[in-house]
């Protein structure tokens, strides 16, 4: 027997869910909830299109993700596929194809992020979430007696008017800056990585590749006497439309951090690439961007008073190599399920319960993950650790396959091959970090 959906909202309440941030994490938890039955209101600070400072390549993590939420990434529907990942460093150059898995497909995505976000926006709008742009929220409305949170202050408009929603729950995808945990009392946690990146994007001949490109050795040979090794590593992403996206980052962990001219660092690399690829001032398409990179779950607790932290919102970026997308979708479609099914229940300890779920899920599924990169994270700060690495590990195929798979999260949790296994042991058995 079928009845009409009836609302739970509240009479004064804006929407049964407002999530603050239509990014990646939004629109998806969005999209999930919309789905589900449930009103959901988007509040979002930008107008789209709207630029977003990233790398723009998208794992076959990141993709599963896309599939789950019903989004068409053949070719045919205009997607640029790439198989794999081609590792450069240590005098040698090595390309490895995405793993066969039972879990993910064999292919990742490159699209830029104003045209990403623009279609995952539209995609929760067409799931029947409402989006509200041009709407910067700047703190938490809770309830003075039990500290849980009841609505947002924000302002709207180009007059920047103050306005206020209520919703008796409330998902936080506001990214980096993480305004409405810190409303909440809930801070960042200095003992996680953080990283910087900045990204060009430049017309080249190599618009078209195959594989992304990962440096994991930046040389400045602006000076072809004196080559200077500098910190991080960088990326070379071929957008398909004459163009390619790249950039470098630096993590918290290395003494570059925080004491760098990062845009300059960006130039004596690039100065120092084959005249031929084109990565010169003159064929530069905009100016250089950055962003910081929240990471290894260095926001927590993620689920407080009414309040769910998801994606960047809760330092979902791995620190492993920077990647953010797979797992904003991610943690987006467990705080939708941990949403949805508390919604369906009662006010009170039964709802709370389902609510609680959240973090716990969130932590299996990626917890054992981010552990592990944060203990790398300390490792790849050292320079000559690196090096050494990078020296005997990149002539060794076999061992890289298996970086590419811890690196980029892609192996079967069930079954597998010894790589996998081995993987998945590890995950489960690193300490907290």
């Amino acid at each position: 027997m079928t009845s009409p959906t009836t609302s739970r909202r509240r009479p004064d309440d804006d929407a049964e869910v407002i999530v603050v941030g239509a990014g990646p994490a939004g629109a998806t938890v969005a999209a999930y909830l919309a789905r589900a039955g449930l009103d959901v209101l988007v509040l979002e600070k930008s107008t789209f299109p709207r630029e977003k400072v990233c790398g723009d390549g998208i794992t076959p993590r990141g993709v599963k993700e896309l599939i789950d939420l019903g989004v068409d990434t053949r070719e045919e529907a205009g997607w640029l596929h790439n198989r794999g990942l081609r590792v450069v460093g240590g005098g040698v150059s090595m390309e490895l194809d995405w793993p066969q898995l039972a879990e993910f497909p064999p292919y990742g995505l490159v699209s830029p992020r104003h045209e990403f976000d623009d279609m995952l926006a539209r995609h929760a709008e067409s799931s029947g979430a409402r989006i509200v742009q041009n709407t910067w929220v700047t703190g938490a409305i809770t309830d003075e007696r039990t500290g849980r949170i009841t609505g947002v202050n924000a302002k709207t408009g180009r007059e920047r008017t103050p306005a206020t929603y209520a919703a008796p729950l409330v998902v936080a995808c506001d990214g980096v800056s993480a305004r409405l945990a810190l409303s909440m009392g809930i801070d960042k946690s200095d003992r996680r990585p953080m990283g910087v990146a900045v990204r060009r994007y430049y017309d080249s001949p190599r618009t078209k590749d195959d594989y992304l490109e990962s440096h994991v050795e930046l040389w400045d040979r602006s000076n072809p006497a004196a080559p200077e090794l500098m910190p991080g590593y960088g990326w070379i992403f071929g957008m398909g439309d004459g163009t390619v996206n790249v950039g470098l980052g630096v993590l918290s962990t290395s003494k570059a951090y925080g004491n760098t001219d990062y845009r300059k660092l960006l130039r004596s690399w690039l100065d120092g690439t084959p005249e031929e690829w084109g990565l010169r001032e003159q064929n530069a398409d905009g100016k250089i961007g950055g962003a910081a990179l929240p990471m290894g779950f260095n926001r927590t607790p993620h689920y407080r008073d009414g309040l769910l932290l998801v994606g960047d919102a809760g330092g979902m970026v791995s620190p492993f190599n920077g990647e953010g997308i797979a797992y904003a979708m991610e943690s987006a479609r467990l705080a939708a399920e941990c949403v949805a099914h508390a919604l369906a229940r009662p006010e009170g300890l039964s709802r709370e319960q389902a609510l609680a779920r959240y973090p716990g899920a969130v932590s299996e599924s990626l917890g054992g993950y981010f552990r592990m990169g944060n203990l790398f994270s300390r490792v790849i700060g050292n320079p000559t650790v690196m090096r050494v690495a990078t020296k005997y590990g990149m002539p060794r195929k076999t061992l890289m396959r298996f970086v590419l798979k811890l690196l980029a999260n892609l192996y079967d949790t069930r079954g597998g091959d010894a790589m996998d296994r081995v993987i998945s042991a590890t995950t489960r058995l690193t300490p907290s970090a």
